[in-house]
């Protein structure tokens, strides 16, 4: 198959001038086809390649797939594809070698890898701003890419509203140029024929992309992303809320190839939901980086995990990929690692989740006294080449007590009259929009912002674990070792001892990242390192904030097994959906009317009872009540 295309050479070791899409014919597929029989060579919608130097031909691998949303918009029409690239990095490591992907039209593809992998860097060579590689991307004609990065660019100088807009200005033209028309045909001597056909024109285009709506499409895509208000000014935002109106404005605009870097970061859980039907409704291609395993699971035709420099290409959602590779690691070892035990695990969980056998969340809360036995028996017995969390004190009745708290910020009311009850063992998710006080409330735990009223009463032998979404305590001019050991050979966990290197690599920190300065590293990076810090010191209350935001999915796993085996309470702000269900007994919900809604269950059973109460599917902006 040639394609008639775009070709962008990444450097003077480009492939040939040809446009032939090369696969490697070992690429992983999942189940039968559509239309029936042995499973066919996966291909280009899947991302491809790997290290391999024989390539053949590129072959499509058939019928598009009917059984699942995430296939609706796809077709056989290949509009993006990269040629043996290969990548360095400037300290001489080899991120990428000899990819080959080939992209169709309409595919959903999600990105897996380590943190440090490549994503980013392989987001960036699609988009064609990174040529500084070896090989060749080759993009179809009259195709457009969007580029959601990690670090979105906006017009500083103008207000949210002007940013988002920008996106709709060829549609605002065409609505400017459609009235002028309607205006001219009633002028006197009108070539009313030559403006008929003109106005057509412009109808049927307007039509196509609905575009008599776009003042309605923009305030509901504002909502959904809990975009700040219209007027303010760009420069003003935060990280998080730059990002969401990045989102938005790419969103808008329409191209046909989005590249979304960690789209669901910043987004709480109610906006990642609605970001999928949207996703799924898309006509174009989308290429995510993400860690959200049900964001995965409920987009993803197609995943292509990036490992030690491979593009490792599958034909299917996140739970076919998963299954598949624990197949492989099992063949592979004989000895279960770590990484293979928490697949295995993960697995299991999944399958009883999708058959409906879960324990709901009345019938799963942990009782305290059998935790604390597990816990000591895991720390002591195991072979442990995971994160651990050491064990702390054994807790008394009373963990965390708030007794009519209420809280304010300026003039918005946060919480009123708030009364909660942690019990002991209990794991509280606690979800709710940006700015809703979540992290207001760990900062009142930790005794760093005080309540307007109320009190917070923690038990007497409470010692919390408090990891802050900031990270602001990590040192930019020591490196990751230098952090994690302070000085120490060996570290101890609750009366085991381990080396400091040792267990800075249970956090994915090995050889010479182990050397990194601090100030260097990716957000992804940071967290896991500001996770090594505070998991050392055994506690029994643990406040986490964010601990998913740029994490990989196997520090993910790692950290769902040791709060799994924790012998304590934990509270976790979290956007994190597959995460809450796994870890939650609990759920504290700042919700958009403003109020604050204590339940048992998960995410998914707080989720049901919420639009039972409400009745309501998508995010709106939230409500906050005036202080009288």
């Amino acid at each position: 198959m040639r394609l008639h295309a775009q070709v962008k050479s990444c450097s003077a070791h480009a492939a040939p001038s040809h446009a032939w899409i090369q696969m490697r014919q070992n690429v992983a597929t999942s189940a039968k086809r559509g239309s029936g029989g042995p499973p066919k060579p996966a291909g280009g919608g899947g991302g491809g390649g790997g290290a391999g130097t024989s390539t053949k031909q590129y072959k499509s691998p058939g019928d598009v797939r009917v059984d699942r949303e995430a296939y609706g918009q796809e077709t056989r029409k290949v509009i993006l594809s990269l040629e043996k690239i290969r990548k360095v990095a400037p300290n001489g490591k080899e991120l990428l070698k000899n990819i080959n992907l080939g992209m169709y039209l309409g595919a959903k593809i999600g990105v897996l890898g380590a943190n440090g992998s490549g994503k980013s860097t392989l987001m960036k060579i699609l988009a064609q701003e990174d040529t500084n590689c070896e090989g060749r991307v080759t993009l179809a004609p009259g195709i457009r890419i969007g580029h959601l990065k990690q670090e979105p660019e906006l017009n500083n100088g103008l207000t949210v509203q002007s940013n988002v807009e920008s996106a709709l200005k060829h549609i605002k033209d065409m609505i400017a140029e459609f009235e002028l028309v309607s205006e001219k045909m009633g002028a006197p001597g009108a070539d009313v024929n030559a403006l008929s056909t003109k106005m057509d024109r412009l109808q049927v285009q307007l039509d196509a992309c609905n575009g008599w709506e776009v003042e309605r499409t923009m305030e509901r895509a504002m909502d959904a992303l809990r975009c700040p208000p219209r007027d303010s000014l760009v420069e003003t935002l935060s990280g998080g809320e730059r990002r969401r109106v990045a989102l938005c404005q790419l969103l808008l605009s329409e191209p046909q190839i989005l590249l979304l870097d960690e789209p669901t970061n910043h987004l709480d859980a109610l906006s990642v939901a609605w970001l999928e039907r949207f996703l799924a409704a898309f006509a174009g291609t989308v290429v995510a980086v993400t860690h959200d395993r049900y964001f995965l699971d409920s987009c993803a035709g197609w995943i292509l995990e990036l490992d030690r420099g491979q593009g490792l290409p599958f034909e299917g959602n996140y739970s076919e990929w998963l299954s598949a590779k624990d197949k492989r690691l099992k063949l592979e070892e004989k000895t279960q690692s770590a990484l293979g035990k928490n697949i295995a695990t993960e697995l299991e969980w999944m399958q009883k989740n999708q058959k409906g056998q879960q324990k709901k969340g009345q019938a799963r809360a942990r009782i305290y006294e059998e935790l604390v036995d597990k816990a000591t028996a895991h720390v002591k017995n195991t072979q442990i080449d995971a994160i651990t969390i050491p064990v702390g004190p054994r807790l008394g009745d009373k963990v965390l007590e708030l007794v009519g708290v209420t809280k304010s910020f300026g003039d918005r009311l946060l919480m009123e009259n708030l009364n909660l009850s942690i019990p002991p063992g209990a794991v509280v998710g606690i979800v709710g929009g940006n700015g809703a006080g979540k992290s207001t409330l760990f900062r009142m735990m930790m005794g760093i912002e005080k309540p307007d009223s109320g009190q917070l009463v923690m038990g007497e032998t409470v010692v919390p674990m408090y990891v802050e979404q900031s990270r602001e305590s990590l040192d930019d001019n020591k490196t990751v070792i230098q952090e994690i050991s302070g000085g120490r050979d060996e570290i101890d966990l609750g009366g085991r001892k381990v080396s400091s290197r040792q267990y800075a690599s249970w956090f994915n920190f090995g050889g010479s990242d182990q050397s990194k300065k601090t100030g260097v590293l990716s957000g992804g990076e940071r967290n896991r390192l500001h996770l090594a810090k505070v998991l050392q010191q055994p506690g029994n209350l643990l406040l986490l904030d964010e601990p998913t935001n740029d994490l990989d999915v196997q520090t993910l796993r790692c950290l769902e097994e040791a709060i799994d085996n924790f012998a304590g309470s934990a509270l976790i702000i979290s956007h994190d959906r597959f995460f809450l269900d796994r870890v939650a007994t609990h759920i504290l919900a700042f919700e958009d009317d403003g109020t604050v809604h204590f339940t048992q269950g998960n995410w998914t059973d707080y989720e049901a009872d919420r639009r039972k109460r409400t009745g309501v599917t998508d995010p709106t902006r939230i409500k906050f009540r005036r202080l009288a």
